[in-house]
């Protein structure tokens, strides 16, 4: 897990990395092949080290008075291709976006 406010030992069934690189040898070490990226923040990190090629993005029908942006402000635009649509139900739609290089 990347975060910098969760404690290092808090559940010894957690390993917290405080930095991307950190991160990424712990990952490599276990042979991870795919990883779930999630929160703000970090997908941000994620995609300024060109480390997503894709984005599932969840949306639910509620309009929202005032809030956070999904992923805050990035350095530049980020170039989506639609992959796939579905509906969940209860109005409840996902789409999955591959990321397309910047050219």
């Amino acid at each position: 897990m990347l975060s910098t406010t969760l404690p290092l030992d808090a559940d010894p069934r957690i390993s917290v990395h405080r930095d991307l690189g950190d991160l990424l040898r712990a990952l490599d070490e276990r042979g991870a092949k795919s990883v779930y990226v999630d929160g703000g923040q970090v997908i941000r990190t994620f995609l300024r080290a060109g480390l997503i090629d894709a984005l599932t993005i969840t949306t639910v029908p509620v309009l929202i008075g005032s809030g956070v942006p999904l992923f805050g402000p990035l350095e530049r635009d980020v170039p989506l291709r639609h992959v796939a649509t579905r509906v969940l139900g209860a109005g409840v739609v996902q789409s999955t976006y591959a990321i397309e290089p910047v050219t």
